[in-house]
């Protein structure tokens, strides 16, 4: 019996029997036992670039050989800091924008709501304090981020951990405009909004939905957070969604694509907007940060990854694959509990499964890996399909077969 606590997991059923996975290489990933499987999940949602870019490992070997980290607290800070947070500007809708890192998503997510709170103080709104989510959202499992959590058993089990959140339905704008009534427009704060709903489902609006969220809060005084710890560095075809939808955000939170999961890393682009009283004020400080935002060698990791986004046609693939997984996802609908599919944008989607049977997904995808492809179970009783952007036609074809398998299967 090993001495792990693993993350979402009923202990009692895995710390007998845990899947260990050993290597990797291009889309696949292989167990204790040496056999293979067909990762269509890239982790969660992290291997953009799949497993054994060995230009990455080295890049972060000579990283390591130089200065491995130091901190970013006050004036402090490394050459591969400063060079990521310049790249990932420059690919923001704003390239004024300015970034200040995390060591993933969830950090993000709460280091956004202080940023937010401090921001309408320091512009003298120190009452706007509420934040608008979405159900089905995922926003991190920080203490923040569980509560703006629009997936009820991610939230219930705590108390309340922070008030002032006030969860709509996540595809209806008139609901924005009744709670934002409701709370008084003068206190809301902001709302946050993945452009594609993610863990809960793989959830797409119109991008008319996206712009009308900004603007119903921007009218009330708030700032639009995009959530894109699953859409930003290609996911779906584009450095982010918010350049892709021309959402304009004040905030966009990354993760995961940044580094496409070789060492954690996150943070937050802040607009021109958000930064400016902080950077113009004297004697202005945000009190926030942590011991490793910015390490040095996960930054030159981050480096190296972007410079394989900017000349491979990663992006262009992942367009591809938009498409390649609608097609041929759908040809899976109306085989035994497959009864629709939700194709998100990008190499995203979900396969919805009979919701009257709520272990349903859990089973499909155990014979699904059982049968050499792994995909995930997710909230609403709904498979997640999330590939590496490199994933071939062939491997497409592949993914759909054992998913065929394992829905045959039960």
């Amino acid at each position: 019996m090993s001495s792990l606590w693993h993350a979402f997991a009923e202990m009692n059923t895995v710390q007998d029997a845990p899947f260990v996975v050993t290597r990797g290489e291009g889309c696949y990933v292989w167990d204790r036992a040496g056999n293979r499987y067909l990762d269509a999940t890239a982790g969660l949602w992290f291997a953009n670039l799949g497993y054994g870019r060995r230009e990455i490992g080295e890049a972060v070997a000579r990283q390591m050989g130089e200065i491995f980290a130091y901190h970013n607290f006050t004036d402090y800070v490394t050459e591969p800091t400063l060079a990521l947070a310049d790249q990932i500007a420059s690919h923001s809708p704003d390239p004024g924008s300015k970034v200040f890192f995390t060591s993933g998503g969830s950090d993000a997510v709460d280091s956004a709501a202080k940023l937010v709170r401090r921001y309408h103080q320091l512009t003298g709104a120190p009452e706007r304090t509420v934040f608008i989510a979405r159900e089905w959202a995922y926003h991190g499992m920080h203490t923040y981020g569980t509560s703006l959590a629009g997936i009820e058993p991610n939230r219930s089990g705590y108390g309340d951990l922070v008030s002032d959140i006030v969860l709509v339905p996540f595809d209806d704008p008139e609901a924005i405009e009744k709670a934002i009534d409701h709370a008084g427009p003068e206190r809301i704060a902001g709302i946050y909004c993945e452009p594609v709903i993610g863990a809960g489902g793989v959830r797409p609006v119109p991008v008319d939905y996206l712009h009308t969220a900004r603007d119903l809060v921007r009218a009330a005084g708030g700032l639009f957070i995009s959530d894109e710890v699953i859409t930003g560095f290609g996911r779906i075809g584009d450095w982010f969604a918010a350049n892709r939808f021309e959402l304009d955000p004040d905030l966009i939170l990354f993760a995961k694509g940044v580094t496409a999961g070789y060492l954690p890393l996150g943070g937050l682009v802040a607009s021109p907007r958000v930064a400016e009283p902080f950077f113009s004020q004297p004697g202005v400080m945000w009190r926030h940060g942590y011991t490793y935002s910015g390490h040095a060698t996960v930054c030159a990791a981050g480096l190296e990854v972007l410079r394989i986004y900017e000349k491979e046609p990663i992006f262009s693939r992942a367009l591809e694959l938009e498409n390649e997984l609608e097609a041929s996802l759908g040809s899976l609908v109306g085989q035994g509990p497959a009864i629709a599919l939700r194709a998100g944008t990008g190499a995203m989607a979900a396969l919805q499964l009979d919701p009257s049977d709520a272990t349903l997904s859990s089973r499909v995808a155990g014979a699904t890996r059982s049968h050499g492809v792994i995909v995930r179970s997710v909230v609403g009783n709904g498979l997640q399909i999330s590939p590496p952007l490199i994933m071939t036609p062939s491997e497409v074809d592949e993914l759909v077969s054992g998913l065929q398998t394992g829905l045959r299967s039960v």
